[in-house]
């Protein structure tokens, strides 16, 4: 649920989604709907808003409630569909047209709705675009050799074009200390595609994944999505507690962790727990899915390397994404897979998309191996330690010392937790009407009782960012 730009109280919202997937045929009449436990943990919620929303739409006859059996879509609802749209118009599928899997996926937006409206401050996970040379960019474009151009206009391989897959591989090595062949890169479009390929070839409907709560809701909502159970995993100051996940979740088949940069808290896994993780792999003979989204801005001296670099780390698959270290509209991204998984995936990928665009990977791969991609990140490193400075210090001043946020050597947000009986959407949605995209921490949070707020601060100059802070200042308190 986002209640970052909807100002609607909480039950609210869930009320009207459900409402509207009823009335669309996304809920077949007639159908069981998830049982409110299951849908509360899938939304983000908790289990009363789920209640009140169910019990409203029983009042108004959408939902009959059958006691000791659950919840169901009212069976007599057909004539809320149109039977005959408008010329022109697409008409809506019937309430059978959708498979089981197809129902689940259209779900989704009962889970999570990624932000389209217009970007503001403190909106997170949005890179300095205002500061990506375009210019340099064109350039590499207009001086791509005429045989080049139509080499990548033609069909290419799924796994990607190999001068782009040669060019990651060595960029790994030399960044995050991933050694890999340029076979086991496989490009994708962004790190979402890779989530969703991963997703479809390596679970089945009902396997168990461990996730982080608080996690990302994209990584949630697609495995939902494909029928996966997603169990959440408190984060404590090392990251995923591995130790507690196996301990109540032990047939999981996967584990998605953020252990460079943790997403939202900001907490980086040290070793011993990553060699606990490593372990509980192969072990149990799981899969470990390393998002490493933002991994590349670290500031300080030293570098956390990436949980793929160290031994034994046969089971892992590591995403990465160009969409933070340069800017989404790319839509590119990659997965380090292991040897015996890169054909099925190239599959899978020519399925999907048969693959991504070839004149954009083949400049991606000039600017990686010219050289610019390292002097791009070396200005973002010290453009967003500024930034995140003049975040802190405006947000402090604006609010009278009531809001202190901690400075971090990484990422491109900040995580601000307060106590957990504090209601943080409640300062989101008054943040919406005064123009600032204010993400509660809450909303992140399955079982998990963390409250506060997160603050980007990488995608935004030092006006934007002081004019946000005295917005929200008087709100604080």
């Amino acid at each position: 649920m986002d209640a970052r730009t909807n100002p609607a109280p909480l039950r609210q919202q869930v009320y009207l989604r459900l409402r509207t997937a009823i009335e669309q045929g996304t809920f077949a009449a007639g159908s069981k709907l998830p049982p409110s436990r299951e849908h509360a943990k899938a939304l983000g919620v908790a289990r009363n808003t789920v209640l009140w929303a169910l019990e409203r739409l029983q009042v108004e006859g959408y939902v009959v409630a059958r006691v000791g059996d659950g919840s169901y879509v009212a069976p007599d609802l057909a004539a809320l569909r149109s039977p005959s749209p408008r010329k022109g118009a697409a008409a809506l599928l019937p309430a059978t047209g959708l498979s089981q899997r197809g129902r689940l996926i259209a779900e989704t937006a009962l889970r999570w709705q990624p932000p389209t409206a217009a970007v503001s401050a403190f909106r997170i996970g949005t890179p300095a675009v205002d500061a990506f040379p375009f210019e340099l960019w064109s350039r590499l474009e207009r001086q791509l050799p005429a045989r080049v151009r139509q080499d990548t206009a033609q069909y290419l391989a799924p796994a990607g074009h190999q001068p782009l897959r040669e060019a990651i591989g060595q960029w790994l090595l030399v960044s995050r200390g991933i050694r890999c062949e340029p076979g086991q890169v496989m490009v994708t479009s962004g790190s979402q595609q890779a989530i969703d390929l991963i997703a479809r070839l390596l679970l089945d409907p009902g396997d168990e994944v461990l996730v982080e709560d608080p996690g990302y809701l994209g990584i949630r909502s697609c495995l939902v999505g494909h029928g996966v159970a997603a169990r959440p995993v408190p984060v404590d100051e090392q990251g995923l507690d591995i130790a507690a996940g196996a301990a109540r979740w032990p047939a999981a088949r996967m584990a998605v962790v953020t252990p460079t940069h943790q997403f939202p808290l900001g907490v980086h896994m040290g070793l011993a727990r990553r060699l606990e993780l490593l372990e509980w792999a192969r072990k149990h003979k799981a899969w470990l899915v390393e998002d490493d989204y933002d991994g590349e801005f670290q500031y300080g001296p030293h570098r956390i390397p990436a949980l793929c670099s160290l031994p034994h780390s046969e089971r892992v698959l590591y995403v990465g994404t160009f969409s933070k270290t340069l800017h989404p509209g790319l839509r590119l991204g990659f997965i380090v897979l292991p040897v015996a998984l890169v054909d099925a995936f190239s599959s899978a990928k020519s399925l999907s998309d048969r693959h991504s665009p070839g004149a954009v990977q083949e400049v991606l791969a000039r600017f990686i191996t010219e050289g610019h991609l390292l002097r791009h990140l070396r200005r973002m490193r010290e453009l967003y330690q500024q930034r995140q400075s003049v975040m802190i210090e405006s947000l402090r001043k604006a609010s009278g010392g009531a809001l202190q946020l901690a400075p971090a050597a990484q990422g491109m947000h900040l995580a601000h937790e307060v106590g957990s009986r504090v209601d943080d959407m409640r300062l989101s949605r008054r943040a919406a009407e005064v123009g600032v995209y204010l993400a509660p921490l809450s909303l992140y949070c399955v079982e998990a009782r963390r409250r506060g707020w997160l603050f980007g601060y990488a995608g935004f100059d030092e006006v934007a960012l002081r004019h946000a802070a005295r917005a929200l200042g008087p709100l604080v308190g």
